[in-house]
């Protein structure tokens, strides 16, 4: 048991301490979720009508939830890294448990997007979003639960691949569809929207936690398109769904 907690721990600061290292993912972080907020705050707000909200405000859980699944599906770049330099063979052939090597990476990549989310809340305050330290705190959780589905999702993808591009490639082609179907740019309760969008967005994870961001973040100003409560059982059972099918697909590698 010690030696399989010990596992998890010290992949999990590998991945932090990977993250924190590097200075180019850092400064991304900052202005990539800023450039949204201000773009597409500034650029789409006067083509939306939000009763009792301005768009940068039905914008910014949207944001938060875009920075979680973009960092979260690219951390699965850290699998190819590993295979690649023959780390990923010295801890596969360690005396822990695949199950314990997924979540130590997963840990780790989940706390790495979580950390790149909460910087998404400094760019908020700046431009004028009212989030108070209660609302930030009580987002964290829901963050954290996004995040861990996500990420297993990409480390899933991964461990698949064999090169690089080949992860780009499927990494792109299954970001897109899930952050534009998510709900986080334009409202998916409005009557000009059709119905197989709004019915293809049910089938989306993301679409569940970006609700249920706003939930917490715009608090009475915002109609959830469903309780809280059903989009944190749905987020739920889409993480436990991924941690099964990464486990298994860390089972096929060699």
């Amino acid at each position: 048991m010690m030696t399989e907690l010990r596992g998890l721990y010290t992949l999990w600061l590998r991945e932090i301490k990977r993250f924190v290292r590097d200075r180019t993912r850092l400064i991304s972080s900052f202005f990539q979720p800023l450039l949204w907020l201000v773009i597409f705050g500034v650029g789409f707000g006067a083509r939306f009508t939000l009763p009792g909200l301005s768009y940068q405000q039905y914008l910014f859980p949207g944001i938060v939830g875009q920075t979680l699944l973009f960092t979260s599906l690219f951390m699965g770049i850290s699998v190819i890294w590993d295979r690649e330099f023959g780390f990923m063979k010295e801890i596969l052939v360690s005396p822990v448990s695949r199950f314990s090597i997924f979540l130590g990476k997963m840990f780790g990549d989940s706390t790495d997007a979580l950390m790149q989310g909460t910087i998404v809340f400094a760019f908020g305050l700046l431009l004028g979003i009212p989030v108070d330290p209660l609302t930030f705190f009580a987002s964290l959780p829901i963050m954290l639960l996004i995040t861990f589905g996500l990420v297993s999702l990409g480390l899933t993808i991964a461990s698949f691949m064999g090169s690089l591009e080949s992860f780009g490639a499927v990494q792109t082609f299954v970001n897109l569809p899930l952050f534009f179907l998510s709900g986080a740019l334009f409202p998916l309760s409005g009557s000009g929207i059709p119905d197989w969008l709004r019915i293809a967005s049910m089938f989306n994870p993301l679409t569940y936690g970006v609700d249920a961001l706003r939930s917490v973040i715009l608090g009475a100003a915002w109609v959830p398109l469903q309780p809280l409560y059903v989009n944190l059982a749905v987020v739920c059972v889409f993480d436990a769904v991924m941690i099964g099918v990464g486990t298994w697909a860390f089972t096929r590698m060699k």
